[in-house]
């Protein structure tokens, strides 16, 4: 088993963080044109916690070198299942994911936090992000070893997409959420609308 950890912060309140979350792949960001499509399969809030909890499925289009293609097989696109735990009160987002394509023979189990930072708390927002990484072509030391060393040099190449993509859709949400409050100042300010909605 190999693991991939890393931590990072972003210069934006936890609130605007859990809330770019759910757009974090779509048009705002151009670092993430493998992803194909996000589905939502649940989405509960626990009526005594407040915990929002969410399944996605994600599908992927991967490329993969021939070598892991030659034993793997051709497949281009991957699927990965993310549970999600949004918890208002201790203000933490946890995304859990493991993926769906190979898993007989690549065990790929990542846990992602998101909580406030402890220096700036209401402006700062603490990235974790922790991948386990197993093999399980049995008896082959080596091309285990190779899998999941080629598995954590992608998970390297794709936190510095994604840390500078979820960047983009901070900026664009922090942009749209402002426009709004401008418009709503507008309308309630507006004597002509205020004597309308009499």
């Amino acid at each position: 088993m190999k693991i991939f950890q890393q931590s990072t912060e972003f210069d934006y309140s936890w609130e605007e963080v859990s809330t770019s979350n759910w757009v974090k792949y779509g048009p705002w960001n151009e670092k993430t044109p493998h992803v194909i499509a996000v589905d939502t399969l649940s989405r509960t809030v626990d009526p005594a916690t407040g915990i929002l909890r969410t399944e996605r499925l994600i599908t992927c289009r991967q490329s993969t070198p021939k070598w892991i293609n030659s034993i793997l097989g051709g497949q281009d696109t991957s699927l990965v299942y993310e549970t999600s735990y949004v918890d208002p009160k201790a203000k933490t987002v946890t995304l859990c994911s493991m993926n769906m394509t190979w898993s007989d023979l690549l065990n790929v189990r990542e846990t992602c936090v998101y909580r406030p930072s402890s220096s700036a708390p209401h402006a700062k927002t603490t990235f974790q992000q922790r991948a386990e990484i197993t093999a399980l072509c049995g008896g082959w030391q080596k091309i285990k070893n190779s899998i999941e060393q080629f598995t954590v040099e992608r998970f390297q190449q794709n936190a510095a997409r994604g840390r500078e993509g979820f960047e983009m859709v901070l900026q664009r949400a922090r942009e749209v959420f402002a426009e709004q409050r401008d418009i709503i100042q507008l309308q309630q300010k507006s004597k002509i609308l205020q004597e309308a909605r009499l």
